[in-house]
């Protein structure tokens, strides 16, 4: 067992991730990717060469959409049967992938995009091999990663190294497939990510230039090619970015504009792809012959002659081609034809100098535009500066390049900002969060994402031997402790020594033992904070206050729970999700109080019965008021972008304000744009950690399936705090005080928060009764009377409560029929609603009790639900 035992350990230490593995893992894939790119290039080569032959023997208009059709549905089917991400551009995958989003890459899509990729470039489809490589690179290294047991993170890098690879070896530029990796993919300077990438992308550089030319040397290979540059051309060279820019800002709109366009269609992949295939034929046949070579089009625009007419003629059918090739989603990138649109744009501004001026060469401005065009389509000035540079190798050019190539990224980025590829993925529902590395976790995360918001506390009064036996009963290693709701210290096993050693425990006060002012953070410090502070004071755990409430906790294992999430892939993407409320005005008062009651306001009559009320209970219990009003807005436009009208709403808002500041609470107002109410109200109990929430209620529902309505529903269901809906009577008046409350008592958790609500809200009128009553059965001779008993003992005791306190059963057959005929014959006021699992709650679910009380009695009606135990 013993010799077993360490020879696990010796193969586990043998396959962690070390630099000399992550070094021979990484030539491996840079050999595997440049293999691919050759593959796929001289592969789409021969069956381009075969396509454009075929027109030499039967007419173009035939053949050309004849071949579109066929190859490009046959290429979709392969996609569509076999590996469906293998669609489309593939960098938008291998992004997602290394942001821990589980999109499937492996040897088979690496497969299927290699083949498919050559059969549809082969058809015609104006789309680049470039794209295709990288996905190909990227799932050919997460095939190999798979076979060396290492960490997700060694797996992330190795996945970008063969992205990289693919890339450097479409290119014949290994330095541009490390900086796609750093600029675009992982945007990680680690010595491990940079090292792998570098090693990958060289050794994909030159097996690729090796395989594809025989030649290592560092040469375009153009006809009559020189460069030439002056400072007095810096301003047309802005003018050029200036309109790469814009041009490739109206072709990334497009590209989504297309997608959206097949999609109306309703059609499968393998159609799109053949209509794609038809479009493209068509055009193309009516286009000059050097259209139908897509690889020489490039070369051909760098090296001709002054042309403004064919250059522009290039641009727009280039243009247009792509934008109908892309939008089908047949597997091809965008690389080739940002490069052909900037080297036909470039051509054409550096003819109009040569003309207008009499000096620059257009050759100059070809490579240029190419340059700035691709950047601007990416988003990746560096790259494109380079894939350039090493395509040319000529100094000459590095100025131009930068110039143009930054100043038409700045363009698009303020024209459409954000990255192509992450709008290609929110299409089909992946938003990615920027948090590749754990250190963006620490920096990126808060205490509020990760902390434990049921927190167990302790009271200051506790005497030794309860805080003994607290710990006893409990895992916890230690708890806050509070006094009159606000935190006061902490206690650890460590401070119960004090009790057991030195102090007798029925004479010792928690207070005594406890330490005292303890280090807390806010629910807006980030972890890498968090974990500075734990470090620091060598603690376990971290009380999280909002001022001077206490809100949760946070604790070692909870970072390291976050850590964990994120490696695992579940922290780096949210799928289609129901858009969140918006914020569109807020207002905030000091934080002053021990907890918050949030009171939604909607209806002008009855706000300010409800906000008097909810005014009354935040003065009892020393709360804060959070004024929520909710504007509705239709589920197909966005809450962040509708614009919506307030005036209304701060209207109403501004009552609540001269309410609390008569009453001396201070109150937070703030209105949301949302699509559903419920939701709303969701978002803001857990931003603004609310510990109680107060609605009106109509006291019926018209919808199938639900009991108080969709609204109030989603709310008891969902809501971790106190609840309470108020349904105000038929024929209340605004000045009516409440004489009469009748509380039918049924026991469970919501009875006794019932209770605690009466004396406040009884108080707001004088010579009151109070009737608490419980529901027997007729048959009942001795019914358990113990609930009522000990409410009733509870009200009594309340200091400030001057009200006459009746306890009586009540025999009927059914709680709601017994309580509506109560208030109906003796007139009652108010009906608070004590629900409880085990009681009312139960039936409500069942019978629809608070919902049947409600509608037959013209009184108000209270319904309380506690807050919801884990």
């Amino acid at each position: 067992m013993i010799s077993l035992a360490l020879l696990t350990n010796h193969l586990r230490n043998f396959w962690q991730p070390r630099r000399g593995l992550a070094i021979a893992e990484a030539s491996i894939i840079g050999i595997v990717a440049a293999l691919s790119a050759v593959l796929l290039k001289q592969g789409s080569g021969w069956l381009g060469t075969w396509r454009v032959h075929t027109t030499q023997i039967l007419p173009a208009w035939i053949t050309l959409p004849a071949i579109g059709v066929s190859l490009g549905f046959f290429s979709g089917w392969l996609v569509q049967r076999l590996a469906p991400e293998a669609a489309g551009s593939g960098i938008p995958q291998v992004k997602a992938s290394l942001a821990n989003v589980p999109i499937k890459l492996s040897w088979r899509v690496a497969f299927v995009k290699l083949i498919s990729a050559i059969i549809a470039l082969g058809s015609g489809l104006t789309l680049g091999r470039q794209g295709p490589t990288v996905h190909v690179g990227a799932g050919l290294a997460a095939g190999m990663s798979r076979l060396v047991p290492t960490s997700p993170d060694h797996r992330r890098q190795m996945i970008a190294a063969g992205a990289g690879a693919g890339l450097a070896a479409a290119f014949n530029a290994p330095l541009a497939g490390v900086l796609f990796i750093i600029e675009e993919l992982l945007q990680d300077l680690s010595g491990l990510t940079l090292g792998t990438a570098i090693i990958a992308s060289f050794i994909g550089g030159v097996i690729s230039r090796w395989l594809g030319g025989g030649s290592l040397q560092l040469d375009l290979k153009l006809i009559d090619y020189s460069s030439t540059f002056s400072l007095l051309e810096i301003p047309v060279l802005l003018i050029l970015g200036v309109l790469a820019g814009l041009f490739a800002a109206l072709f990334n709109r497009g590209l989504i504009f297309s997608i959206h366009a097949y999609r109306r269609l309703h059609i499968s992949l393998p159609l799109r792809a053949a209509l794609a295939g038809l479009a493209s034929g068509l055009i193309i046949a009516l286009l000059p012959e050097y259209f139908r070579d897509n690889a020489g089009l490039r070369q051909y625009m760098i090296v001709s002659e002054p042309n403004i007419p064919v250059a522009a003629i290039a641009f727009i059918a280039q243009f247009i081609l792509t934008l109908i090739a892309f939008g089908s989603g047949a597997p091809g990138g965008l690389f080739a034809p940002s490069l052909i649109l900037g080297s036909c744009l470039g051509h054409i501004i550096g003819v109009c100098e040569l003309q207008t001026f009499g000096f620059g060469s257009p050759t100059t401005y070809a490579l240029a535009g190419m340059g700035g065009f691709f950047s601007a389509v990416s988003k990746v000035p560096m790259t494109a500066i380079v894939i350039v540079f090493e395509m040319t190798t000529d100094f000459n050019l590095v100025l131009p390049l930068m110039v143009v190539s930054v100043t038409s990224y700045l363009v698009a980025e303020k024209v459409v900002p954000g990255s192509l590829y992450d709008k290609l993925l929110k299409l089909n529902g992946i938003i990615l969060k920027k948090d590749a590395p754990i250190e963006g976790i620490l920096t990126q995360l808060t205490a509020n994402d990760v902390m434990q918001q049921r927190v167990e506390t302790l009271d200051a009064e506790m005497t030794g031997d309860e805080v003994i036996q607290a710990f006893s009963c409990s895992h916890h290693r230690g708890f806050p402790v509070v006094e009159n709701n606000k935190l006061v210290g902490l206690v650890s096993q460590t401070d119960l020594q004090k009790i057991r050693n030195h102090l007798l425990p029925n004479e010792t006060f928690l207070k005594e033992i406890m330490t005292p002012q303890p280090v807390t953070v806010s629910p807006t410090d980030r972890l890498s904070h968090v974990l500075y502070l734990l470090d620091r004071y060598q603690i376990s755990r971290l009380p999280v206050v909002d001022g001077k409430k206490l809100i949760g906790i946070i604790t070692r294992a909870d970072i390291i729970r976050a850590e964990a999430d994120h490696l695992n892939g579940e922290n780096g993407v949210t799928g289609p999700q129901p858009e969140p409320s918006y914020l569109v005005y807020q207002t905030r008062s000091p934080s002053i109080g021990r907890g918050r009651l949030l009171v939604t306001i909607a209806n002008p009559k009855t706000a300010p019965a409800l906000l008097e009320m909810a005014a009354a209970i935040a003065r009892d219990r020393h709360y804060e008021i959070e004024c929520l009003q909710i504007i509705l807005v239709s589920r197909h436009s966005s809450p962040a972008e509708t614009p919506v009208k307030t005036g209304k709403s701060r209207r109403l808002l501004r009552q609540a304000e001269v309410l609390a500041k008569k009453l001396h609470i201070p109150i937070h107002t703030q209105i949301r744009v949302a699509h559903d109410i419920a939701q709303a109200i969701l978002d803001t109990t857990k931003e603004r950690h609310i510990d109680l929430i107060f609605m009106g209620w109509k006291g019926n529902t018209s919808t199938p399936g639900r009991i108080f309505g969709n609204v109030v529903d989603t709310i008891i269901r969902q809501a971790n705090c106190d609840v309470v809906l108020v349904k105000l009577g038929d024929n209340f008046d605004s000045h009516q005080q409440f004489k009469r409350w009748l509380v039918p008592m049924a026991g469970g958790p919501n009875a006794p928060i019932a209770i605690k609500l009466l004396p406040a809200l009884v108080t707001m009128g004088n010579d009151i009764e109070i009737r608490l009553t419980q529901v027997v059965k007729p048959w009942e001779v001795e019914p358990d009377m113990t609930v009522l008993e000990e409410s009733t003992r509870q009200l009594m005791r309340h200091r400030n409560l001057h009200s006459n306190i009746v306890a009586a059963s009540l025999q009927a057959e059914s709680v709601a029929t017994g309580v509506i005929e109560l208030v109906q014959t003796e007139g009652f006021d108010v009906v608070v609603l004590g629900a409880s699992r085990e009681g009312l709650l139960q039936q409500a679910i069942q019978g629809n009790i608070p919902e049947a009380i409600a509608s037959g009695v013209n009184s108000t009606v209270i319904l309380v639900r506690s807050a919801m135990q884990d």
